[in-house]
């Protein structure tokens, strides 16, 4: 089992985000996965400055993969998707079906995301005929569901988990960020940058709730399976992805990585760098923001 690097959530100017990649060619992770997945405003970073991040990691011995957009919104949007399509030096992270449609015509082997979807065997089975190599189920699976579900997956094609970062769990075609700016979306000033590790929303009682990220809605409290390792590898999980946050995200992939190598201590001191509560609910089948104090003491 192993380590990838999720796609970059968040909007982060382009000093910061090649601050962040040059420092990842050095981090204990197996791949990287780079590109827009969310707002396709952000636009700091294009395409080829991308591909040119992907060059360096790639020299530096990571397999480089290229996350698609996940929602898919006017042909400029189409114009990106398919250039990365026709690039051919990575692998590509399909987001929508409409990436996997491209890419099967292509005859490009691909990631199946976790936005696609994937509840079923049968789902799997097609995706695997369409050259997916490497999947990942949506962030609400729970074990027990992940289980089942491998026990009818198809021969050869890898499965990855989130495991680590704040969820995402919806998009929407209304720019949240905006709104809490009360600014049209066409018009947001990208305040995203503003903040690098979303914006936090409380309830009227001023518990954490939500964290929202443009179109996107993340959990509050950050996802951390770091106690379930055992779990996961009796699963024949083969990678665990871990997505970037603005601080201290070396330290998170160096306590992941003495965890895999059997430290037990490596996770006592995570909660002191993340950005959120660990929650852990969905993984034991109940609400999400929910920690397993049983598991965790």
């Amino acid at each position: 089992m192993n380590l990838s690097l999720g796609p970059l959530l968040y909007y982060w100017s382009r000093e910061d985000t090649f601050a962040f990649y040059e420092s990842a060619a050095d981090w204990p992770v197996a791949r990287v996965y780079l590109g827009e997945t969310v707002c396709s405003r952000r636009h700091l970073l294009r395409l080829p400055d991308w591909l040119d991040v992907a060059g360096k990691l790639a020299a530096a011995g990571k397999e480089v993969v290229l996350s698609t957009q996940t929602l898919i919104e006017s042909e400029s949007d189409l114009k990106v998707l398919r250039k990365i399509v026709r690039d051919g030096r990575f692998l590509v992270e399909a987001n929508e079906w409409g990436a996997v449609r491209l890419l099967s015509e292509a005859k490009v082997p691909f990631v199946a995301g976790p936005t696609l979807n994937i509840y079923n065997p049968q789902t799997l089975d097609v995706l695997a005929a369409l050259g997916a190599r490497r999947w990942l189920p949506p962030v609400e699976v729970s074990r027990s569901a992940l289980a089942a579900l491998l026990d009818h997956a198809p021969a050869g094609m890898e499965t990855e988990v989130f495991a680590y970062g704040r969820l995402p769990l919806a998009y929407s075609a209304r720019c949240f960020t905006a709104r809490h700016y009360n600014l049209p979306k066409d018009d947001c000033q990208f305040r995203c940058l503003d903040h690098p590790d979303g914006l936090p929303l409380a309830t009227r009682e001023g518990k954490p709730f939500l964290t929202i990220n443009g179109i996107q809605t993340q959990s509050a409290g950050v996802y951390n399976l770091i106690d379930e390792l055992p779990s996961l590898r009796e699963l024949g999980v083969a990678c665990l992805r871990l997505s970037p946050q603005s601080r201290h995200m070396e330290r998170v992939v160096k306590a992941y990585d003495a965890a895999l190598a059997g430290d037990a201590s490596a996770a006592a001191g995570l909660a002191k760098v993340m950005p959120g509560a660990s929650v852990d609910g969905y993984w034991h089948g109940r609400a999400g923001l929910e920690h397993d104090a049983t598991q965790h003491g």
